[in-house]
């Protein structure tokens, strides 16, 4: 049986539960659950902290598991991503009180603060740079302020906390993070769980896929036929079958959902009838 981690709260938990269940996967009804079994499915899902979950993972506990790209990277654990999820995005930024620091040299012989130890010091490392970092659990904002550390590093969306706290951001990002499913580095799990994994995966893409596209059927003449082509190529090509009325034919494609109404007026300009658009809650590719 497959044995997979799935964050237990925060911003990846709620995410990560549909997506499985958009997936076909059974999911707890109960925030309390810490553990459930899907026998239909061959899987046994497990609700960690997302902090631990690159840990259980990497020790060869858990088969695979979902978390973030920052808690893997910051986790130091021997786990790699095999799939991006495309959910709970963030982008980590230093920051500091203006005038202080313009670029990552500035950084030299100062003191960062930081949730993300293990991220930011490997972020320096690399870049060459000669800095101290101080660990700190959340609102490392008021670290600068109270004299812990000259600069911070933390998630920035809008950056209006920052703002108001009188930071300002600089550099290049540190890292960009969204939600991953992760296994041990180099693991081919043994025996019959293998193809569960890669199962597992399809049915994972597959959801990020129905995600992103829609399908569109419309009717248009054969003469304005490649032009609508052009415009709904599909993914190999489109499906396109002759109507009763002589020459006309019925064209469905896959097609880019945040396209799709501009790809509507498209059609209707050049002579498209008939054009429907419909949400795809499967698939494989």
């Amino acid at each position: 049986m497959l044995r997979i981690a799935v964050p237990n709260k925060g911003s990846l938990s709620g995410p990560a539960g549909e997506m499985l269940h958009e997936a076909g996967y059974q999911q707890r009804r109960e925030a309390k659950e810490l553990r459930i079994v899907d026998p239909e499915n061959e899987v046994e899902f497990f609700y960690l902290r997302p902090r631990d979950i690159a840990i259980y993972v990497s020790a060869g506990r858990l088969d695979i598991g979902i978390t973030g790209r920052d808690l893997l990277v910051d986790s130091a654990a021997d786990a790699e991503e095999i799939l991006s999820l495309g959910f709970a995005r963030s982008t980590f930024r230093f920051a500091t009180k203006p005038g202080t620091a313009a670029s990552l040299q500035d950084l030299a012989g100062r003191t960062v603060a930081t949730s993300y130890e293990g991220i930011v010091a490997k972020y320096l490392a690399d870049q060459g740079v000669d800095a101290s970092v101080v660990h700190l659990d959340g609102a490392v904002e008021t670290a600068i302020e109270l004299g812990v550390a000259e600069v911070i590093a933390d998630v920035v969306e809008t950056g209006t906390s920052l703002r108001n706290a009188g930071l300002e951001v600089f550099g290049e990002p540190i890292m960009k993070s969204e939600a991953v499913v992760i296994r041990r580095t180099g693991a081919q799990t043994a025996g019959d769980a293998e193809p569960k994994v890669q199962q597992f995966l399809r049915r994972l893409q597959g959801v990020l896929v129905a995600r992103t596209y829609v399908m569109m059927d419309y009717d248009c003449r054969v003469e304005q036929l490649e032009k609508a082509v052009a415009l709904t190529p599909g993914l190999e090509s489109p499906t396109v079958s002759p109507l009763h009325n002589e020459g006309w034919v019925a064209v469905r494609a896959m097609v880019p959902s945040k396209e799709a109404q501009r790809i509507m007026d498209d059609l209707y300009d050049i002579g498209a009838r008939a054009i429907l658009t419909t949400a795809i809650h499967a698939c494989r590719l």
